[in-house]
C-alpha cells in the first residue's frame, strides 16, 4: 500500500491520502509537500496512526497495524500514536 503526504511539519505529516491499496501488509509513503529545514532532516516522519487508520479503512488496518506494531513502527508522539517512516519517497514531478 502506497500513501502520500502532502503536508509535513517538524517531522509530523498533517495530510495524507491513498495512491495504491494493493500490498495491504505494508504500507510506504511518497512526499509531495514543501519541506522546510526542520521538517524531514535527522528523524523519521510520523504519520498519526488515527489519520493512517481513516484513510486506509478499518479492514486493511487490522491487518497492516499488528504488523506495524511488531516492527517498532508505532510510536508515541505528543500522547499520539504515530506511524514512523524512517524512509519515504519523493514525489517526482
Amino acid at each position: 500500500m502506497k500513501i502520500l503526504a502532502s503536508a509535513v511539519f517538524e517531522h509530523v505529516v498533517y495530510n495524507v491520502r491513498l495512491l495504491d491499496a494493493s500490498s495491504p501488509t505494508s504500507v510506504s509513503l511518497v512526499v509531495d509537500a514543501i519541506l522546510r529545514p526542520g521538517d524531514a532532516d535527522e528523524g523519521p516522519l510520523l504519520v498519526p496512526l488515527p489519520e493512517l487508520v481513516a484513510v486506509i479503512g478499518d479492514s486493511a488496518a487490522e491487518r497492516l497495524v499488528p504488523i506495524l506494531r511488531r516492527k517498532g513502527r508505532v510510536v508515541e508522539h505528543d500522547s499520539i500514536a504515530h506511524v514512523s517512516f524512517p524512509f519515504w519517497t519523493p514525489a517526482v514531478d
